[in-house]
């Protein structure tokens, strides 16, 4: 005699002991599925989640360490290659005219300009100006001269014993004029007029280099 087959509708939740055999064998079945779903949803995937954050993180972490690796690697040559240049910086300095010396320069530059046949209409040596590690200053000056002694006053200038920068402004160079208000006509021999500022550099010596980093650092912290 064969058994009556049960519906789920006739189950009884209340006595889950007289269930059939497959009805048990499924309800445990499901209620091991609700449990590992639950516990995946709510622990294994915040796990994943916090898992492949750390990896992203362990990623750019890596990529810090050897990029500030490899700046540590260059940074022994950089101080070396940083010494060479400031080496050579002193040593360009070195050369230019110190402040004892800076008087004779301005008179063998005026000098210069006369042994090539240069007029000095003007010569007017101003104040200087300290920078940071030198100091400029500002001659106004007119000359007249040909175009061959204005190129051969460049050249006595460059020849003297002491490296000698000199930087023009606002100069001006023109024909001299003639008879009145007429003008010689241009040739290699015209009478050219040199007007303008030009400014020659000097060194400053310690004591004076340690007073302008003094009264920079002054006035660096007067703006705060």
């Amino acid at each position: 005699m064969s058994k009556k087959k049960v519906s789920l509708r006739e189950l009884d939740v209340s006595n889950m002991g007289s269930w059939p055999r497959e009805y048990k064998i499924g309800f445990c079945v499901l209620l091991a599925l609700i449990i590992f779903g639950l516990l995946w949803y709510l622990v294994t995937r915040p796990k994943g989640q916090e898992l492949e954050r750390l990896e992203k993180r362990e990623v750019e972490l890596r990529q810090d360490f050897e990029e500030k690796q490899g700046r540590a690697t260059n940074l022994e040559p950089l101080k070396q290659q940083l010494a060479q240049m400031e080496q050579q910086l002193q040593q360009m300095l070195r050369q230019l005219p110190s402040r004892t010396e800076m008087p004779a320069l301005i008179n063998d530059i005026s000098q210069t300009a006369l042994a090539t046949g240069i007029h000095n209409e003007l010569f007017k040596p101003g104040p200087e100006t300290p920078k940071e590690f030198y100091a400029e200053k500002p001659i106004e000056l007119k000359m007249v001269g040909t175009y061959h002694q204005f190129g051969a006053f460049v050249s006595g200038v460059a020849s003297l014993p002491r490296v000698v920068i000199m930087t023009m402004h606002d100069i001006s160079l023109r024909p001299r004029g003639g008879r009145g208000d007429s003008v010689v006509p241009l040739g290699p021999n015209s009478s050219l007029e040199l007007a303008g500022t030009v400014k020659t550099y000097r060194y400053l010596d310690e004591e004076e280099a340690a007073a302008q980093q003094g009264a920079a650092a002054g006035t660096a912290g007067g703006k705060r």
